[in-house]
């Protein structure tokens, strides 16, 4: 899947979001690394730690499906700013990703790219175990 693609993929999920309380609707797109692409948005519940972010949507989602190996991931939003993975998210994609390109869209439909060493350094994974 091209990268355009994949960035599409992202934007429309954002009309799938549940965001009765926040009114931030994101979307996710992930590139596992045979190509699979699984999709996320965020659904929101009124007991707010049921919450759950469309990043780990769609890395749940593809784990659930057997995959564990990652390439990428869009991020999408519909703010000025770029929609970057809250903590939680770094850490999930960490757990199987750490060199996982992070590509982080704002409303106007710009991206800019990280590495997820960049989102999150000196990050504690599996290997500590």
């Amino acid at each position: 899947m091209t990268e355009k693609e994949l960035i599409q993929a992202a934007v429309e999920m954002l009309d799938k979001a549940y965001v009765p309380y926040s009114h931030f609707p994101v979307g996710a797109a992930l590139e596992c690394g045979d190509g699979t692409v699984y999709t996320g948005c965020n659904i929101e519940n009124a007991a707010f730690p049921c919450t759950i972010c469309a990043e780990r949507a769609a890395i749940f989602k593809a784990v659930s499906e057997g995959h564990r190996t990652f390439r990428r991931i869009v991020v999408a939003g519909r703010s000025e700013k770029f929609c970057v993975p809250c903590g939680s998210c770094r850490q999930v994609m960490r757990e199987f990703a750490p060199e996982m390109e992070v590509i982080c869209l704002n409303g106007k439909g710009e991206a800019r790219q990280y590495t997820l060493r960049q989102l999150l350094p000196e990050s504690f994974g599996p290997e500590y175990l």
